[in-house]
């Protein structure tokens, strides 16, 4: 029983960060849903190689193969996941807080959303596991099967993509530093 265990105490602790995950890649509630099932029923085969921080970003490359495996079946079928606006969290916000402030970061977040749809997946995907996630280089390179340069490199382009994504649309003197 120590691999049902294990299975379940994994699921516990990364379900839902890979369920977020999964959602700012497709998009989709249900989708991010039943990946997030998907990558626990794959990880169940490998599950006895991995230990600790090496399984979070091992089950992140798992639910990323997920994605693009269903988002190829979906473009063979001539469909585009949907990119749409949503929250990562749902905001708590303070009945002492300033209502301009809240409103402000909120349409920040939003603006934020947007502008990440506009990105390839795999920048998409390296500035979420860097800025929501925290991982760390190694993390990232475990993930997405990428060298430390090559994470540096994508990280860095993505980031100057983004930023001129911003710049672009007019958000970036609009507080969107």
């Amino acid at each position: 029983m120590p691999h049902q265990h294990k299975l379940e105490n994994l699921y516990r602790q990364y379900a839902r960060p890979l369920y977020f995950y999964l959602l700012k890649l497709s998009g989709s509630k249900q989708l991010a849903e039943d990946l997030t099932q998907e990558t626990f029923v794959r990880a169940t085969v490998h599950l006895h190689e991995y230990e600790g921080e090496e399984a979070r970003a091992w089950l992140f490359k798992v639910a990323r193969h997920a994605y693009l495996d269903e988002w190829r079946k979906q473009k063979r079928r001539k469909t585009i996941p949907l990119l749409s606006k949503f929250l990562m969290k749902e905001e708590m916000i303070s009945p002492y807080g300033i209502p301009e402030e809240s409103l402000l970061m909120h349409e920040t977040q939003q603006k934020f959303e947007e502008l990440l749809g506009f990105l390839p997946e795999q920048y998409r995907s390296i500035i979420y596991l860097r800025e929501y996630e925290q991982f760390s280089y190694k993390e990232i390179m475990e993930t997405l099967q990428l060298t430390e340069e090559q994470v540096k490199v994508k990280l860095h382009r993505a980031r100057k993509r983004l930023l001129g994504l911003t710049e672009k649309k007019g958000w970036y003197d609009d507080g969107m530093e």
